[in-house]
């Protein structure tokens, strides 16, 4: 088929444009803006021209079908000149439901844990020996491609999104996969400037659940009330399964699941990332994977990137990223920090990027998640308000929504830069959390630091 991608430079979009290339299509794509590493990728496969900015005379009538991307607008002038000349565009969760339609879909959903439950899963079934279709949200030790289809794979494994899935298609892109097998990790408001209420963003986990085939399985978290509440009321043919954290202890910074009582070493860490376990843990029993074999892959997974992903290590220092936004998931990975080396000093920074964390309204939502900090930074960018239109904060307005009068405020990167190399000293362990890049904070000045 001759594909054709409109906004291609998205952290999936692009990956699908990949997958779908290797397969053998013609494909073709193009963006506004496109950032490393989506550029070099496309480039590597020889994807993109030197001029990929969109452009309508891109759009010819041999294409088959247009992949429309979040980002596109309906004014987007490659979309206005296919759908005049009546080719046929997709969301990319469309396309996705399309190929896989014959296929049994396992879709994690949730405001939280997503990509590391699916990464986890994904782990064990390839340490299990088998074949299956997946896509992901990031990119994972051991696999070439966040994106991956086939014609001969009877499965498929979807970390399911809530957010629209562009700009023809206002569903939410869990709403289009229909699984037969549907986890929801947890529900915490988000995305408000599309789900103005918490009810309305609540809905939509309902609409996910009520999507599930006949003779499926909804799996849930019992420790969240909203998803309590949600389960309670749902009349679906679907069987229930909830889950909650797997035992287990730290001693000495190494954390070990407990199975049938014998201690397993695992390389992930804090309550969160327990209760992702015990989740992927019931899909996969679900897919015919004994717990013997799950507890014995699992050790060797080593998280997904940029969800508590370690990026240094000297043995008494450390520096951690993690893609933390929501309030909850913030709360939860600086406590997880904490509790995993309790006798360091803890610097949390946490960056303000998305819409919902830099809108006045629900800003009060982190009150305080950074408290098992040592030091409490908190960042955010003029540029990136400006870009979002929105109300810029002050110091003590941000002080005042994280209820926590010790925090420090930066919107300028040199100067946080310069703090942080004043303030780390041995024996730190440095958390960054932010769905953003700090501005292009040079994190190896860090490295230098730590390492003298």
């Amino acid at each position: 088929m001759r594909i054709h991608l409109i906004a291609i430079g998205g952290a999936v979009m692009h990956q699908l444009a990949i997958s779908l290339h290797l397969q053998g299509h013609n494909i073709s794509g193009s963006d506004d803006e496109i950032f490393d590493p989506a550029l070099s990728n496309l480039r590597k496969h020889g994807l993109i021209n030197a001029d990929f900015s969109w452009n309508p005379n891109h759009i010819i009538k041999d294409i088959d079908v247009i992949i429309l991307g979040m980002h596109a607008k309906a004014d987007n002038p490659e979309l206005l000149k296919a759908q005049e000349l009546g080719i046929r565009c997709v969301s990319f969760p469309e396309f996705i439901y399309e190929h896989s339609k014959t296929k049994k879909r396992v879709v994690v959903g949730g405001s939280h844990g997503k990509t590391t439950i699916t990464s986890m899963i994904m782990h064990v079934l390839k340490e299990s020996g088998k074949h299956f279709d997946y896509l992901v949200g990031s990119k994972i030790r051991g696999f070439d491609v966040m994106v991956s289809l086939s014609n001969d794979a009877d499965l498929i494994i979807i970390e399911g999104d809530e957010y629209l899935s562009s700009t023809l298609d206002p569903r939410p892109k869990f709403h289009l996969y229909k699984p037969d097998i549907a986890l929801i990790s947890g529900i915490e408001w988000d995305h408000i400037n599309v789900f103005p209420s918490f009810d309305i963003y609540q809905k939509q986990f309902e609409i996910f659940a009520e999507m599930i085939s006949k003779n499926g399985v909804l799996i849930y978290t019992a420790d969240d009330k909203n998803v309590e509440n949600l389960v309670q009321e749902l009349n679906i043919p679907a069987s229930k399964i909830s889950y909650t954290a797997i035992p287990y202890n730290i001693e000495n910074g190494i954390t070990k699941v407990l199975y049938n009582n014998v201690p397993i070493e695992v390389n992930v860490f804090g309550e969160h990332n327990m209760k992702n376990l015990s989740a992927a843990l019931e899909v996969c029993r679900q897919l015919g994977v004994a717990d013997a074999s799950f507890f014995a892959s699992i050790a060797s997974f080593n998280g997904a990137a940029r969800r508590l992903e370690c990026i240094f290590d000297n043995g008494h220092s450390s520096i951690y990223r993690d893609f933390a936004h929501a309030p909850s998931k913030v709360r939860a990975t600086v406590s997880a920090m904490k509790k995993k080396n309790p006798e360091r000093q803890l610097l949390a920074v946490f960056e303000l990027h998305t819409f919902s964390s830099m809108n006045k309204t629900f800003l009060h939502q982190y009150a305080g998640s950074m408290d098992a900090a040592d030091i409490a930074i908190v960042f955010f960018s003029p540029h990136a308000f400006a870009l979002k239109r929105l109300e810029m904060f002050d110091e003590s307005f941000v002080k005042e929504a994280f209820c926590n009068k010790d925090i420090s405020i930066f919107n300028n990167i040199s100067e946080l830069e310069s703090n942080l190399q004043n303030i780390v000293n041995s024996n730190t362990n440095v958390l960054l959390m932010s769905s953003g890049n700090f501005d292009g904070m040079k994190i190896e000045l860090l490295f230098d630091k730590l390492e003298n």
